[in-house]
């Protein structure tokens, strides 16, 4: 049984890897990176209150008031998480007034939240076999589907915060490959993460929404041109469309 829970977890790792036939043979053109951080901005609002949140409270082993305060908690975590990095970056009395934004740390934010969500992923993946292996291969397809738009939008996140092709490539990889160390941690240990995983859900989701709201969205609104702004709210509504047709069908 082991054998097959790691199987379909590198699988679920090797989707990483779907973003090449999206991102590598396109020149990095601002209307293609404002249409991938339009579409990020979607699929990580829809993922977190479509997916993980209802994933989280259907759990039924912590209170509501809980999960809701423990998004709330990632919320306030990756704010200060990224005036720290700021901070660090750039001083106002060493670089000028005010201080140049310092997209980098999105980058940062963004694989800590989608750590978080590989490592819940490769929970489930696991305690689907667990099971039985029939639910196994369901549950991992379902987890593929729903990953496919998710990596798509993570290029896009870690493009837009300055990262190259190459290492958006090879960071996205082995922060998917986190999924294979969760899966193995719940074949031997899965009766201690039981209480563990709708927190780590309901962090996850504060983490989406932090970078959705509070990072991806903005930069949409400097957009003046009104075609530009149709566009770039398609790609939202296709993000969020993505999510909530996986979060029906599966």
């Amino acid at each position: 049984m082991l054998i097959y829970i790691i199987l379909a977890t590198i699988i679920v790792g090797l989707i990483s890897l779907v973003g090449v036939v999206f991102i590598f043979g396109k020149e990095k053109k601002p209307n293609f990176l404002k249409a991938l951080i339009s579409l990020a901005a979607g699929s990580l609002l829809a993922a977190a209150l479509l997916d993980l949140l209802p994933e989280a409270l259907e759990q039924k082993i912590i209170s509501p008031e809980i999960i809701l305060g423990t998004v709330l908690v990632s919320i306030v975590f990756f704010f200060l998480l990224e005036k720290v990095f700021h901070w660090h970056h750039c001083r106002c009395e060493d670089c000028g007034n005010p201080c140049p934004v310092n997209k980098k740390n999105l980058a940062a934010i963004n694989l800590i939240g989608d750590g978080i969500h590989n490592l819940i992923d490769g929970f489930l993946i696991a305690s689907a076999f667990m099971l039985d292996f029939q639910t196994g291969l369901v549950v991992t397809l379902a987890v593929i589907l729903h990953e496919i738009p998710q990596e798509i939008s993570d290029f896009g996140v870690l493009l837009f915060a300055g990262l190259t092709k190459v290492k958006a490539l090879l960071y996205n990889f082995i922060i998917a490959l986190i999924a294979v160390v969760g899966a193995i941690a719940f074949y031997f240990f899965g009766s201690q993460f039981v209480y563990l995983v709708p927190l780590m859900a309901a962090f996850a989701a504060g983490n989406f929404i932090y970078l959705a709201a509070a990072d991806l969205i903005p930069e949409l609104h400097h957009e003046t041109d009104s075609k530009k702004i149709i566009s770039q709210s398609f790609w939202l509504l296709a993000g969020v469309a993505a999510i909530f047709v996986l979060t029906i069908v599966f």
